[in-house]
């Protein structure tokens, strides 16, 4: 059976919630600096170092897929041993694969050292989420996630123009310096303001029999179901514009590395607008009754992008407007799925938070590799992919979520 806290269970450290958003937007904000800063530099890597799209999209989704994987090691691990010491070792493997990254001299080197950043990326994420399970129920923790992902919101709106800039100036390898220094940072604060939240490890969490259990409890419990199918989806939706984009705006419509980082961060200004929205939904109507009303703004997204491109519209408007309308969308789902997928489970947040990163993982791994064949110099991969994660987040928001939440 899942463990479940008694009387007995000893009350989780006292920290402000000013500080627990902080803490979980840097945390969480280490995955848009890792996927959006670099953007800019995809197209530039394609010709300096004579990669197939192919290989180039590795360096993407196999990113995504170590990410995924990983956390199934560092969950069961954060749960017994704590969140604390596996921040600061995956923070500073973290680093390290970094500024390999930077220091690459072929593409092959470059897929095998971003491969290892996913990896290491794993703990900051699957201990972030964990860490609002460790404070605060269900419904309070969505309201404090949506308060980290505004700021994780303000991140990924700097991030793309700082990652433009620094493509225009210095190249490729620019943006991948600037990934370091992000790395660094949080590390740096994690060491000095961040107390351990886990008030009592569970010595089972890594034994591989009670393991297998828990991840077998946890996979079959329909609100897991719903809240990890919902972020899975909306995240292949983000991850399609992610992988795209830069080939789109930057080879199709023409833009540069700065214009195009002004377009990427103006789809976060969506988001972090939405964030704002989603607090309010979620007082007056729940977390089911905010992602319900979310999911227009992904269909509208969705159908609006592949009418467009029907239709032979292609121009600027036409693939920024149904961008910034899905990622509006993506930023009601985000914050209820984060904290739905850990809610039932407050002794195994780690183990849940593991479980749905694989699934987001093997979904945006997939997107990848899809992308790495479909791109063919039309907007037409970006329209159909982008058209096909809004039906299902739209599906799973408005029947699967709805029926779990009751």
């Amino acid at each position: 059976m899942l463990a479940t806290p008694s009387a007995a269970t000893p009350a989780p450290p006292r920290v402000g919630h000013g500080l627990a958003a902080f803490a979980l937007a840097l945390l969480l904000g280490l995955q848009p600096v890792t996927t959006d800063v670099y953007l800019p530099a995809l197209p530039m890597l394609t010709r300096a170092l004579a990669a197939p799209m192919q290989q180039v999209q590795l360096t993407m989704s196999a990113l995504i897929l170590a990410f995924g994987v990983a956390q199934m090691f560092w969950g069961p691990v954060a749960d017994r041993v704590g969140r604390r010491p596996v921040l600061l070792a995956g923070l500073a493997l973290y680093c390290a694969a970094s500024l390999a990254c930077t220091l690459a001299g072929d593409i092959v080197v470059l897929v095998c050292c971003r491969t290892l950043q996913g990896a290491a990326l794993a703990a900051a994420v699957v201990c972030a989420r964990a860490t609002v399970r460790d404070l605060y129920e269900p419904v309070q923790g969505a309201h404090v996630m949506a308060w980290a992902l505004s700021g994780l919101g303000v991140i990924a709106l700097v991030g793309p123009l700082l990652g433009g800039a620094a493509a225009q100036a210095w190249g490729w390898r620019g943006p991948l310096v600037l990934v370091t220094a992000a790395g660094l940072a949080t590390l740096a604060f994690v060491a000095w303001r961040l107390p351990e939240t886990l008030a009592v490890g569970n010595p089972q969490a890594t034994r591989l029999g009670p393991m297998l259990r828990q991840w077998s409890l946890i996979a079959r419990h329909p609100v897991f179901i719903a809240w990890a199918l919902l972020v899975a989806c909306t995240y292949g939706g983000l991850f399609t514009i992610l992988a795209a984009s830069s080939f789109i705006y930057m080879d199709l419509l023409g833009l540069s590395a700065t214009a195009y980082g002004g377009v990427m961060a103006l789809g976060s200004l969506s988001y972090l607008a939405a964030t704002f929205l989603c607090r309010r939904w979620i007082r007056r109507h729940g977390m089911a009754g905010a992602v319900h009303r979310g999911a227009w703004f992904t269909l509208a997204g969705g159908a609006g992008i592949v009418a467009l491109a029907a239709a032979g519209v292609h121009a600027l408007w036409a693939v920024l407007l149904p961008h910034c309308l899905f990622v509006f969308g993506h930023g009601i789902h985000q914050p209820c799925g984060q904290a739905g997928v850990v809610a039932p489970f407050p002794r195994a947040a780690g183990a849940a938070s593991a479980l749905a990163g694989l699934v987001l993982a093997l979904v945006a791994f997939a997107i990848g590799r899809w992308l790495g064949v479909a791109l063919d110099g039309t907007l037409r991969p970006l329209a159909n992919g982008l058209a096909f994660w809004s039906l299902l987040t739209c599906a799973t928001a408005w029947t699967l979520v709805r029926r779990a939440m009751r």
